[in-house]
C-alpha cells in the first residue's frame, strides 16, 4: 500500500466510540470475573436482583453503543480491503453483538424463571443451555476480534490505530 492509500485508511473512531468500545471491554470482562458458577447461588436474593440489574445495564449500554457506532462511525479498514475480509469482519461485529445479547437475555430469562421458583426442569436447562451456547460463541467470536485486531497491527494499515491511539507505531 502506498503512503497515500495509508493515510487514507488511517480513519480514527470518535472519543466516544473508543470510549464506548473500551469502557464495553471493561464491563464485558468484569461480568466474566463474576459470573456464578452454580445456579443454586440465585437463592441469595441480593444477588439474583443484582445479576438482573446488571443484565439490563448491559443490554442498555450495548444497545446505546450499537445505535451511536451505526449511526455515526465508518469502517477503518482501506477501501482496498478484499470484500471477503470486510464481509468477515462485519459478521465477527454483528455476531459479537447478538451473542452478547444473548447471554445477557438468557441470563434474564434464567433469573426471571428462578424468581419465580422455576429451578430446576426442562425449561431452565434449556435456557441454561442458551445462555453456555452463547457465552462460548461470544468467547470465539472476541478471540477472532483479537486476531484481526493484531492483524492490522502487523499490516500497518491504520486500522489498529484507529481505535487505539495510544498505542501507534512509530515510523
Amino acid at each position: 500500500m502506498r503512503n497515500t492509500e495509508v493515510e487514507m485508511a488511517k480513519q480514527s473512531y470518535t472519543l466516544t466510540a473508543k470510549i464506548f468500545h473500551w469502557s464495553f471491554v471493561i464491563i464485558f470482562a468484569y461480568g466474566i470475573s463474576k459470573q456464578i458458577t452454580n445456579i443454586e447461588q440465585l437463592e441469595d436474593l441480593a444477588l439474583l436482583k443484582f445479576e438482573i440489574t446488571f443484565a439490563l445495564f448491559f443490554i442498555l449500554f450495548l444497545v446505546v453503543r450499537f445505535f451511536y457506532m451505526k449511526r455515526t462511525q465508518k469502517s477503518s479498514l482501506p477501501h482496498n480491503t478484499p470484500l471477503v475480509q470486510k464481509a468477515l469482519a462485519k459478521a465477527v461485529h454483528y455476531g459479537m453483538y447478538i451473542g452478547m445479547i444473548s447471554i445477557a437475555l438468557s441470563g434474564l430469562v434464567i433469573g426471571c424463571l428462578y424468581w419465580l421458583g422455576l429451578k430446576s426442569g426442562i425449561i431452565i436447562e434449556t435456557i441454561t443451555g442458551w445462555h453456555e451456547v452463547s457465552v462460548s460463541i461470544v468467547y470465539w467470536l472476541v478471540g477472532l476480534h483479537l486476531i484481526g485486531a493484531i492483524y492490522h497491527r502487523f499490516k500497518n494499515d491504520g486500522v489498529w490505530e484507529s481505535m487505539t491511539p495510544s498505542l501507534k507505531r512509530k515510523n
